[in-house]
């Protein structure tokens, strides 16, 4: 029985209610069957989604249904990346603990995540706040930094002064914390770091081996790794024992070298303040900035003179020695040879303070290189003003110098990375404890594996003054493993990059008590596909890659990569509406409050608040974001219009790796095509009988039968290739071929197959309608096991086709013909068109070519 209406949160409520019932979606492991592992990024519990979660769970979940219905055993799991600063920075402002609004803001994602029908095993679900899942992290560290792959060093760190942490080179913006907007300082203070750099070639290696994932996140990858060859030389010090050590990609330039610099934090920068205050002044001024290679870049470049010298290692002439605010410290050596004549951070440099600028390369520009910097004086050339190097270009210049250096004892090549390591201590209380105990006698003792885990106490409300930790004796105090005396436990924990870096690989086994995990990992993983934003290309992405190799090398898991295929989703965009004060403080509105006029283009004509009738400017398109007020509210669509309804309109709307722009239009578009289906479903359910469709039928069921079968071929072939856009508009197809049937005794059979394939099409995205249906048409009880459906080649062929017939390349007239006509009844059937006749204009047939299928060209 089908009702009249459709009724969408009904229909959902019950299809929801059978799948929980059945446990229609959890995953056992079955080595009969091929697996498939689609994982989508787990999400921060902020408390409600917005779309692009939306957006993200659907193109998962979409990918997980098709591949069930090809007949993989398929798991896709939900959880948590529950610990961070959002959740500490929410419990000082409302007075709670952090743990306590973490979970409630979980109980409610999940429910919304619920409501849109996902195919996940919620049975495995984790939060990565939980002791039985940190409680693996930390084993895991005890172990790497016995091996030494974790280690202890004093760091030039970003500090975040307000919220008195250490923040990512990514999470400094402008020179200020991401969060707090404070402006960040450099600080040097004890932290333990993962040793990525020791897998770097690995990390950049592999990346060939992922045909999988798209090149423009490989790319951004490979440049974030940064391998480089180059040659490292030494500057002797002109008045004391030793040498500066640089390191550089450009040898060929070191004939104009005509100063080095180093950082503030270098010991021949401190040593020289020693006595100099104004120099000392300098230094620490230079240590309120960040340490983000993007904000030295775009500073104003600056430096003061040490008044000590180096060597120029071929010529012996002595070069100042400058601490300039563009050198960092944690890159290379901290120092660098300055060509000025060559390098644009080094021009400007020279030119504000009037330093020597010697050019030694011929460009493109010529060979000198005056002001403004242009480009090509970057470029490769041959070597000019060098000497007995004159002459040579880039690689000969590097074997020749590199020769004279070894010679000297001044250096040689040398390859690098732009990738640093891993620094993980973060001084904030919401985080995984770092299971490290301080003993004075004994140093720095890992917490011993029947110790773990060490439990962070969930009932703490920070004040936001530092992390509480540090003044919690009863956290803190504790005794040494080894020697049993007095000790202090670690109290900084841990970047919530390393929870997300292992998560995929718990769901495998998440209720393993006595290990990370357990043999159900070898069937499950690698992750078969991984769906996220672009946002996460480098670190997140990165960082698992490298976890992966750890849990290889630990013995824990038998691949090497994490992730097979990867999809990276592009962002939910939206208008955005303003009013300025004058004072050049704008107040954003949200869409829905206000309303626009367009003309026939869809161009914005005018937009005023419904609230007052007066005007709003029109700020663009952007991503949906709280600043801008532009996001759409995912439980208000879900509420209106149904779960279905918002998938459609997410699959339908753009391919899932472009960007998707918001429209009310779009969303009413994608219900009116569900009540269309649902209607014609129910008009024709007493004839939709499950009877096979004649191998053969005759006239307008024949042709519907061919288009129903192309359009599921083309469907098939677009979940193939993840554009589900297309995948939609041939379910549209289908259901616009079906309505033109008639009452002919063949239609009633083409009918019921041409349902069933529109139905088990539409299946993945829009699963509840597809669910409801098939069960009251009696095909099943649930879509979700059964096949998707094979085009049936005998249904393609065509009795006849439609070939475009042209003369000398133009379009002049169509014909058809059988479709196994012979080339001789093509050519006459062409010929005798009137059309074609009248543009012949009775001159002599040259050529006629036939393209099979497509067209005739008539050559006069």
């Amino acid at each position: 029985m089908i009702d009249e209406s459709y009724q969408p949160q009904r229909i959902e409520a019950q299809a929801q209610a059978y799948w929980e019932r059945e446990q229609s979606f959890r995953a056992v492991e079955d080595s009969a069957r091929s697996k498939f592992y689609c994982l989508s990024m787990f999400p921060y519990p902020s408390g409600r989604l917005h779309m692009g979660h939306v957006r993200n769970y659907t193109i998962g979940d979409v990918i997980a249904r098709y591949q069930r219905m090809l007949g993989c055993n398929v798991l896709q799991p939900m959880g948590w990346d529950a610990f961070g600063m959002p959740a500490e920075n929410a419990a000082i402002k409302n007075k709670v603990a952090p743990a306590q609004w973490t979970y409630e803001n979980i109980g409610y994602m999940r429910r919304q995540l619920q409501s849109l029908g996902l195919a996940i095993d919620w049975s495995r679900e984790l939060a990565t706040c939980r002791p039985e899942y940190y409680r693996w992290e930390q084993w895991l560290f005890t172990k790497l930094f016995a091996r030494g792959v974790i280690y202890k060093k004093s760091g030039v760190v970003n500090w975040d002064p307000v919220d008195q942490t250490v923040l990512a080179n990514e999470q400094v913006i402008d020179g200020r914390g991401w969060r707090s907007g404070a402006l960040v300082e450099r600080r040097e203070i004890p932290m333990y770091y993962f040793r990525i750099t020791q897998y770097a070639d690995e990390l950049l290696r592999m990346l060939d081996e992922l045909p999988g994932w798209p090149e423009q996140v490989k790319t951004m990858q490979r440049n974030w790794i940064g391998k480089s060859r180059g040659m490292e030389v030494g500057f002797p010090l002109a008045d004391a024992e030793g040498a500066l050590k640089v390191f550089t990609t450009r040898p060929d330039t070191l004939m104009g070298a005509t100063y080095v610099a180093v950082a503030a934090e270098h010991p021949l920068a401190q040593a020289a303040a020693a006595d100099d205050p104004a120099l000392a002044a300098f230094i620490a001024e230079c240590r309120k900035g960040g340490v983000a290679e993007a904000d030295i870049a775009t500073q104003e470049k600056r430096g003061m003179p040490t008044g000590r010298h180096v060597l120029h290692p071929f010529t012996g002439a002595r070069l100042p020695l400058w601490v300039a605010n563009y050198v960092l410290m944690g890159y290379g050596e901290g120092a660098v040879m300055a060509v000025p004549a060559h390098d644009e951070r080094d021009f400007e440099f020279a030119t504000r303070y009037g330093l020597p600028i010697l050019p030694v390369i011929r460009t493109p520009a010529g060979d000198t290189t005056p002001a403004p910097w242009q480009d090509a004086y970057a470029e490769y050339g041959t070597l000019i003003n060098s000497g007995a190097f004159d002459g040579l270009d880039f690689d000969g210049a590097f074997e020749r110098m590199a020769a004279v250096l070894a010679a000297k004892g001044l250096g040689g090549p040398r390859t690098q990375f732009r990738l640093r390591d891993w620094g993980i201590s973060r001084q904030r209380y919401w985080g995984c404890p770092i299971p490290i105990i301080h003993c004075p006698a004994c140093g720095d003792v890992p917490v011993p594996e029947d110790q773990l885990p060490v439990v962070l106490p969930e009932d703490v409300v920070p004040d936001g003054s530092g992390n509480p930790l540090a003044k919690m004796p009863a956290f803190y105090a504790t005794t040494c493993p080894h020697c049993g005396g007095a000790a202090r436990r670690e109290t900084d924990t841990m970047d919530t990059f390393v929870e997300s870096s292992w998560y995929y690989a718990r769901y495998a086994s998440p209720d393993c008590a006595d290990g990370l995990v357990d043999a159900r990992a070898a069937y499950w993983l690698s992750v078969d596909q991984y769906v996220g934003g672009i946002e996460h290309a480098i670190l997140h992405l990165l960082y698992a890659r490298f976890f992966h190799k750890l849990l290889r090398d630990e013995g824990v898991v038998a691949t090497d990569e994490p992730f097979t295929r990867l999809l990276t989703q592009g962002m939910v965009v939206a208008d955005t509406y303003f009013r300025d004060d004058g004072a050049g403080h704008k107040s954003w509105f949200n869409p829905a409050e206000v309303r626009v006029e367009r003309d026939g283009k869809g161009r914005i004509v005018s937009a005023v608040l419904a609230a007052d009738g007066a005007p709003v400017t029109f700020g663009g398109v952007e991503k949906m974001s709280k600043s801008k007020n532009n996001g759409i509210d995912p439980q208000a669509l879900i509420d209106r219009y149904g779960a279905d309804t918002a998938r459609l309109f997410m699959m339908f709307a753009a391919p899932p790796d472009a960007s998707l722009e918001w429209s009310d239009a779009g969303v009413e578009g994608a219900s009116r095509f569900l009540k269309r289906l649902w209607a014609y479903a129910h008009t024709h359910a007493a004839t939709l009988a499950a009877a096979p469709a004649p191998r053969a039928p005759e006239g307008e069921a024949r042709a519907v039968r061919r288009e129903i079968h192309e359009a599921l071929r083309q469907a098939r072939h677009d979940y193939d290739r993840q554009q589900y856009n297309t995948v939609v508009s041939a379910g549209m197809k289908m259901l616009n071929a079906l309505a033109r049937l008639g009452d002919e005794p063949e239609a009633a059979a083409v009918r019921a197959e041409g349902v069933s394939i529109l139905l088990r099409v539409l299946a993945p995205i829009v699963p509840h309608l597809t669910h409801a249906l098939w069960q009251a048409l009696g095909w099943g009880e649930a879509i979700i096991d059964a096949p998707m459906p094979e085009p049936d080649e005998a249904a393609l062929v065509r009795a006849a086709i439609t070939l475009a017939v042209q003369v000398n390349g133009k379009l002049r007239a169509q014909i058809e013909v059988a479709a196994d006509a012979d080339e001789a009844t093509i050519r006459a059937a062409a010929l005798a068109q009137d059309n074609v006749q009248r543009f012949m204009e009775g001159r002599p047939l040259r050529k006629l070519i036939v393209v099979p299928g497509k067209l005739v060209n008539v050559v006069v």
